[in-house]
């Protein structure tokens, strides 16, 4: 039913930045929860940052002052801009949505992106 489109990701080195972009398409208007996973190899998804309404936001523990999220509800789009990048901060980064629920740690998105892998390495 909705189509989440992520795009920005690719490789820079330590100390680099990058800006991820995740667009939602078709059945559903408005998306007013939207969030930024990543996925280490043979790991879960991990929630990096989330946005719901009215704009609030949370981030996880060890990409605080580094990341931020925001959206532009008139595109339903997210973004992640994630400055001061390092080594750890390399996974896949999945793009996730849901029309009525928060999204938190131990929470499951109803839609998610494909993922887009960010690689950070000398």
């Amino acid at each position: 039913q909705v189509q989440l489109v992520e795009s920005g990701g690719g490789a820079v080195q330590p100390g680099g930045s990058l800006r991820l972009s995740c667009a939602a398409s078709g059945s559903i208007y408005s998306i007013n929860n939207m969030g930024w996973y990543r996925q280490y190899p043979g790991k879960q998804r991990d929630l990096v940052a989330a946005i719901i309404t009215g704009g609030s936001t949370s981030y996880a523990d060890s990409v605080k002052g580094r990341f931020t999220i925001s959206r532009d509800s008139a595109k339903n789009t997210v973004h992640l801009q994630m400055n001061n990048l390092k080594r750890e901060d390399t996974a896949v980064y999945y793009c996730a949505a849901d029309p009525f629920f928060p999204i938190k740690s131990g929470s499951y998105p109803a839609y998610w992106g494909q993922g887009t892998q960010v690689t950070v390495s000398s």
